[in-house]
């Protein structure tokens, strides 16, 4: 089981968790919503929580959830800019389905 992420992603959030001032690396889990059934979430984390996957990633740890683990193994989380927008993108082998607006997706 592994999470990987991207130069462009790990240099992402280590800029943020220096301005931020704190943090131990960024969550990334999964909640139950929209027209394909499971959306990302992601958040910065300060500490960990029982039950925590932990991830190393050239020094940025990724944090999941059990629950979540099963549907985001093997996971790539990127960070690009296209044109006006920039965000993070899920490279995830286990999406079956997205919804049209690419805000959800199904395994």
């Amino acid at each position: 089981m592994a999470i990987t992420m991207t130069e462009a992603a790990r240099n992402h959030v280590r800029r943020y968790l220096e301005s931020r001032g704190r943090g131990i690396g960024i969550r990334l889990g999964v909640k139950t919503t929209g027209c394909s059934g499971l959306s990302y979430v992601l958040e910065f984390v300060d500490d960990l929580q029982e039950g925590d996957e932990v991830f190393d990633s050239d020094g940025i740890k990724v944090v999941v959830d059990a629950k979540s683990l099963v549907y985001i193994d093997g996971t790539e989380l990127d960070y690009a800019r296209e044109g006006l927008n920039e965000g993070f993108q899920f490279n995830n082998p286990n999406v079956s389905a997205e919804c049209g607006c690419g805000e959800s997706f199904h395994v």
